[in-house]
Protein backbone atom coordinates (compact mmCIF):
# COMPACT_ATOMS: atom_id res chain seq x y z
CA UNK A 1 0.00 0.00 0.00
CA UNK A 2 1.37 3.75 -0.85
CA UNK A 3 1.90 4.68 2.73
CA UNK A 4 2.11 9.16 1.25
CA UNK A 5 -1.18 8.26 -0.26
CA UNK A 6 -2.43 6.96 2.87
CA UNK A 7 -1.39 9.61 4.69
CA UNK A 8 -2.72 12.37 2.76
CA UNK A 9 -5.97 10.97 2.18
CA UNK A 10 -6.41 10.24 5.99
CA UNK A 11 -5.60 13.76 7.29
CA UNK A 12 -7.48 15.13 4.53
CA UNK A 13 -10.53 13.18 5.62
CA UNK A 14 -9.97 13.72 9.34
CA UNK A 15 -9.76 17.66 8.29
CA UNK A 16 -12.80 17.27 6.60
CA UNK A 17 -14.58 16.11 9.24
CA UNK A 18 -14.01 19.64 12.12
CA UNK A 19 -16.14 22.21 11.18
CA UNK A 20 -14.95 25.61 13.05
CA UNK A 21 -16.99 25.78 15.63
CA UNK A 22 -15.91 22.35 16.77
CA UNK A 23 -12.50 23.54 16.35
CA UNK A 24 -13.47 27.22 18.43
CA UNK A 25 -12.69 28.99 15.05
CA UNK A 26 -15.77 31.95 13.74
CA UNK A 27 -17.90 30.08 11.22
CA UNK A 28 -18.76 32.27 7.99
CA UNK A 29 -21.17 30.37 6.81
CA UNK A 30 -21.89 30.32 2.97
CA UNK A 31 -18.10 31.71 2.57
CA UNK A 32 -16.68 28.67 3.18
CA UNK A 33 -16.02 27.00 0.14
CA UNK A 34 -14.94 23.67 2.62
CA UNK A 35 -17.08 22.22 5.16
CA UNK A 36 -14.17 21.17 7.29
CA UNK A 37 -11.48 22.90 8.19
CA UNK A 38 -8.95 24.76 5.70
CA UNK A 39 -5.55 23.71 5.91
CA UNK A 40 -4.63 27.23 6.80
CA UNK A 41 -6.78 26.75 9.98
CA UNK A 42 -5.16 23.73 11.02
CA UNK A 43 -2.08 24.70 10.40
CA UNK A 44 -2.41 27.91 12.94
CA UNK A 45 -4.14 25.34 15.82
CA UNK A 46 -1.41 23.20 15.47
CA UNK A 47 1.52 25.50 15.87
CA UNK A 48 3.34 25.18 12.45
CA UNK A 49 3.55 26.80 8.85
CA UNK A 50 0.80 26.81 6.64
CA UNK A 51 3.30 25.51 4.00
CA UNK A 52 4.50 22.97 6.47
CA UNK A 53 0.96 21.48 7.00
CA UNK A 54 0.64 21.10 3.39
CA UNK A 55 3.92 18.96 3.19
CA UNK A 56 2.16 16.91 5.25
CA UNK A 57 -1.05 16.29 4.14
CA UNK A 58 0.31 15.73 0.47
CA UNK A 59 2.15 12.46 2.54
CA UNK A 60 5.36 13.47 3.62
CA UNK A 61 6.00 12.49 7.28
CA UNK A 62 9.85 11.88 6.98
CA UNK A 63 11.08 13.73 9.83
CA UNK A 64 8.42 14.87 11.54
CA UNK A 65 9.04 15.39 15.57
CA UNK A 66 6.88 13.06 17.40
CA UNK A 67 5.66 16.65 19.43
CA UNK A 68 4.49 18.00 15.35
CA UNK A 69 2.91 14.68 15.58
CA UNK A 70 0.74 15.42 18.44
CA UNK A 71 0.14 18.42 18.32
CA UNK A 72 -1.18 17.52 14.73
CA UNK A 73 -3.63 14.85 16.62
CA UNK A 74 -4.61 17.45 19.03
CA UNK A 75 -5.50 20.52 16.21
CA UNK A 76 -7.67 17.59 13.92
CA UNK A 77 -9.58 16.20 17.43
CA UNK A 78 -8.13 12.62 16.72
CA UNK A 79 -9.20 10.05 19.01
CA UNK A 80 -7.09 7.37 20.56
CA UNK A 81 -7.20 4.91 17.51
CA UNK A 82 -6.85 7.74 15.14
CA UNK A 83 -3.84 9.25 16.79
CA UNK A 84 -1.95 6.32 16.71
CA UNK A 85 -2.83 4.98 13.71
CA UNK A 86 -1.76 8.85 12.41
CA UNK A 87 1.85 7.59 14.41
CA UNK A 88 1.90 4.35 12.87
CA UNK A 89 1.67 6.34 9.30
CA UNK A 90 4.66 8.27 10.60
CA UNK A 91 7.13 5.19 11.50
CA UNK A 92 6.47 4.39 8.01
CA UNK A 93 7.36 6.64 5.88
CA UNK A 94 10.32 7.76 8.67
CA UNK A 95 11.58 3.61 7.64
CA UNK A 96 12.90 1.19 5.64
CA UNK A 97 10.76 -1.72 4.26
CA UNK A 98 13.65 -4.32 5.77
CA UNK A 99 12.91 -2.26 9.14
CA UNK A 100 9.09 -2.37 9.00
CA UNK A 101 8.19 -5.81 8.25
CA UNK A 102 10.82 -7.23 10.69
CA UNK A 103 9.39 -4.68 13.48
CA UNK A 104 5.92 -6.07 12.53
CA UNK A 105 6.72 -9.81 12.51
CA UNK A 106 3.73 -11.26 13.24
CA UNK A 107 2.89 -14.88 14.59
CA UNK A 108 2.00 -17.13 11.59
CA UNK A 109 0.42 -19.73 13.92
CA UNK A 110 -0.58 -20.49 17.24
CA UNK A 111 2.26 -21.73 20.15
CA UNK A 112 0.48 -24.89 21.89
CA UNK A 113 0.50 -23.09 25.25
CA UNK A 114 -1.69 -20.40 23.85
CA UNK A 115 -4.12 -23.42 22.51
CA UNK A 116 -3.86 -24.96 26.15
CA UNK A 117 -5.47 -21.46 27.78
CA UNK A 118 -8.24 -21.52 25.13
CA UNK A 119 -8.86 -24.85 25.48
CA UNK A 120 -9.00 -24.29 29.71
CA UNK A 121 -11.72 -21.94 28.76
CA UNK A 122 -14.53 -24.09 29.09
CA UNK A 123 -17.59 -21.69 29.74
CA UNK A 124 -15.98 -18.77 27.46
CA UNK A 125 -16.33 -18.63 24.06
CA UNK A 126 -12.46 -18.02 22.85
CA UNK A 127 -10.93 -17.69 19.90
CA UNK A 128 -7.07 -16.30 18.91
CA UNK A 129 -7.05 -13.99 15.34
CA UNK A 130 -4.32 -11.92 13.85
CA UNK A 131 -4.20 -8.37 12.54
CA UNK A 132 -6.04 -10.09 8.70
CA UNK A 133 -8.67 -11.36 10.97
CA UNK A 134 -7.79 -14.88 10.42
CA UNK A 135 -8.51 -17.52 13.17
CA UNK A 136 -5.67 -18.96 14.49
CA UNK A 137 -6.98 -21.07 17.23
CA UNK A 138 -9.88 -21.29 19.23
CA UNK A 139 -11.92 -23.77 21.85
CA UNK A 140 -14.76 -25.93 21.91
CA UNK A 141 -17.05 -23.54 23.15
CA UNK A 142 -15.85 -20.77 20.65
CA UNK A 143 -16.24 -22.95 17.50
CA UNK A 144 -20.12 -24.25 18.39
CA UNK A 145 -21.01 -20.52 19.35
CA UNK A 146 -19.50 -19.20 15.97
CA UNK A 147 -20.53 -22.32 13.84
CA UNK A 148 -21.16 -19.84 10.89
CA UNK A 149 -18.01 -18.77 10.95
CA UNK A 150 -16.29 -22.14 10.74
CA UNK A 151 -17.92 -23.37 7.98
CA UNK A 152 -14.88 -22.44 5.53
CA UNK A 153 -11.61 -21.05 6.06
CA UNK A 154 -12.14 -18.78 9.45
CA UNK A 155 -11.50 -15.05 8.26
CA UNK A 156 -14.22 -12.42 9.61
CA UNK A 157 -13.40 -10.07 6.98
CA UNK A 158 -14.49 -12.33 4.10
CA UNK A 159 -17.22 -14.11 6.64
CA UNK A 160 -18.84 -10.63 7.03
CA UNK A 161 -18.43 -8.95 4.08
CA UNK A 162 -18.94 -12.30 1.61
CA UNK A 163 -21.26 -14.95 3.24
CA UNK A 164 -25.03 -13.92 3.12
CA UNK A 165 -24.87 -15.96 6.11
CA UNK A 166 -22.77 -13.51 8.74
CA UNK A 167 -25.81 -10.61 8.08
CA UNK A 168 -28.27 -13.27 9.64
CA UNK A 169 -25.99 -14.47 12.28
CA UNK A 170 -24.51 -10.76 13.79
CA UNK A 171 -27.75 -8.78 14.62
CA UNK A 172 -25.45 -5.59 14.60
CA UNK A 173 -24.40 -6.36 11.17
CA UNK A 174 -24.02 -3.01 9.59
CA UNK A 175 -22.07 -1.89 13.07
CA UNK A 176 -19.94 -4.68 12.73
CA UNK A 177 -18.61 -4.43 9.47
CA UNK A 178 -17.77 -1.00 10.14
CA UNK A 179 -15.96 -2.13 13.36
CA UNK A 180 -13.90 -4.64 10.75
CA UNK A 181 -13.20 -2.22 8.04
CA UNK A 182 -11.83 -0.09 10.99
CA UNK A 183 -9.53 -2.61 12.28
CA UNK A 184 -8.44 -3.82 8.32
CA UNK A 185 -7.39 0.26 7.66
CA UNK A 186 -5.59 0.88 11.19
CA UNK A 187 -3.69 -2.69 10.32
CA UNK A 188 -2.99 -1.30 7.03
CA UNK A 189 -1.07 1.59 8.88
CA UNK A 190 0.75 -0.58 10.70
CA UNK A 191 1.88 -2.92 8.20
CA UNK A 192 1.65 -1.39 5.10
CA UNK A 193 3.85 -4.31 3.35
CA UNK A 194 1.74 -7.24 3.86
CA UNK A 195 1.26 -8.75 1.03
CA UNK A 196 -1.17 -11.30 2.51
CA UNK A 197 -3.57 -7.75 3.79
CA UNK A 198 -3.54 -6.09 0.32
CA UNK A 199 -4.54 -9.39 -1.46
CA UNK A 200 -7.16 -9.49 1.18
CA UNK A 201 -8.35 -5.88 0.75
CA UNK A 202 -8.17 -6.59 -2.87
CA UNK A 203 -10.28 -9.15 -2.87
CA UNK A 204 -13.03 -7.34 -0.42
CA UNK A 205 -12.85 -4.01 -2.53
CA UNK A 206 -13.92 -5.96 -5.79
CA UNK A 207 -16.44 -8.29 -4.63
CA UNK A 208 -17.80 -6.05 -1.75
CA UNK A 209 -19.19 -2.34 -2.81
CA UNK A 210 -20.19 -1.69 0.91
CA UNK A 211 -16.44 -2.62 1.81
CA UNK A 212 -15.37 -0.66 -1.12
CA UNK A 213 -17.17 2.41 -0.22
CA UNK A 214 -16.27 2.22 3.62
CA UNK A 215 -12.82 1.07 2.91
CA UNK A 216 -12.51 5.33 1.51
CA UNK A 217 -13.55 6.72 4.32
CA UNK A 218 -10.35 5.95 6.15
CA UNK A 219 -12.01 5.06 9.83
CA UNK A 220 -9.86 3.49 12.35
CA UNK A 221 -11.25 1.96 15.85
CA UNK A 222 -9.63 0.14 18.69
CA UNK A 223 -11.63 -3.26 19.39
CA UNK A 224 -10.94 -3.74 23.19
CA UNK A 225 -14.56 -4.74 25.17
CA UNK A 226 -18.02 -4.57 24.01
CA UNK A 227 -20.92 -6.66 23.18
CA UNK A 228 -22.25 -8.62 20.34
CA UNK A 229 -24.94 -9.97 19.59
CA UNK A 230 -25.25 -12.97 17.15
CA UNK A 231 -28.78 -15.10 16.24
CA UNK A 232 -27.39 -18.88 16.90
CA UNK A 233 -29.01 -21.47 14.54
CA UNK A 234 -29.54 -23.61 17.64
CA UNK A 235 -29.94 -21.84 20.83
CA UNK A 236 -31.44 -18.28 18.85
CA UNK A 237 -30.23 -14.75 20.26
CA UNK A 238 -27.21 -14.26 22.35
CA UNK A 239 -26.01 -10.99 24.08
CA UNK A 240 -22.36 -11.50 25.16
CA UNK A 241 -19.67 -9.34 26.42
CA UNK A 242 -16.23 -9.52 24.69
CA UNK A 243 -12.76 -8.50 25.79
CA UNK A 244 -10.16 -8.55 23.55
CA UNK A 245 -6.27 -8.65 24.99
CA UNK A 246 -2.87 -8.49 22.54
CA UNK A 247 -0.76 -11.49 23.26
CA UNK A 248 2.37 -9.55 24.29
CA UNK A 249 4.71 -12.77 23.42
CA UNK A 250 3.16 -13.18 19.64
CA UNK A 251 3.00 -9.88 17.81
CA UNK A 252 -0.05 -9.06 15.87
CA UNK A 253 -2.28 -11.26 18.07
CA UNK A 254 -5.07 -11.02 19.76
CA UNK A 255 -7.14 -13.06 22.12
CA UNK A 256 -11.26 -12.51 21.86
CA UNK A 257 -12.65 -13.89 24.68
CA UNK A 258 -16.85 -13.79 25.17
CA UNK A 259 -18.64 -13.96 28.83
CA UNK A 260 -22.47 -13.97 30.22
CA UNK A 261 -23.67 -13.49 33.63
CA UNK A 262 -24.32 -16.46 35.63
CA UNK A 263 -28.43 -17.14 35.54
CA UNK A 264 -28.99 -15.05 32.53
CA UNK A 265 -30.54 -16.78 29.77
CA UNK A 266 -27.37 -16.54 27.38
CA UNK A 267 -25.56 -18.41 30.43
CA UNK A 268 -27.56 -20.93 30.17
CA UNK A 269 -27.36 -21.42 26.70
CA UNK A 270 -23.71 -21.42 26.92
CA UNK A 271 -23.90 -24.12 29.53
CA UNK A 272 -26.00 -26.18 27.01
CA UNK A 273 -23.75 -25.70 24.35
CA UNK A 274 -20.82 -26.64 26.29
CA UNK A 275 -22.66 -29.85 26.96
CA UNK A 276 -22.90 -31.10 23.80
CA UNK A 277 -19.12 -30.10 23.39
CA UNK A 278 -17.80 -31.76 26.07
CA UNK A 279 -15.25 -35.17 25.35
CA UNK A 280 -17.79 -37.31 26.90
CA UNK A 281 -20.57 -35.55 25.04
CA UNK A 282 -18.15 -36.43 21.77
CA UNK A 283 -18.25 -40.17 22.71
Amino acid sequence: MDNRAEIRDFLTSRRGKITPSQAGLPDFGSRRRVSGLRREEVAMLAGVSVDYYTRLERGNLSGVSDSVLEALARALQLDDAERIHLLDLARTANATISTVRGRRRTSASLRPGVQQVLDSMTMSPAYVRNGRLDILGVNALGRAVFSPLFAGPPNLARFIFLDAAAQEFYLDWEELAGDVVALLRAEAGRDPYDKKLSDLVGELSTRSEVFRSWWAVHNVRLHATGVKRLHHPEVGDLTLGYESMELTADTGLRLNAYHASPGSPEFDALRLLASWTAPEHAR
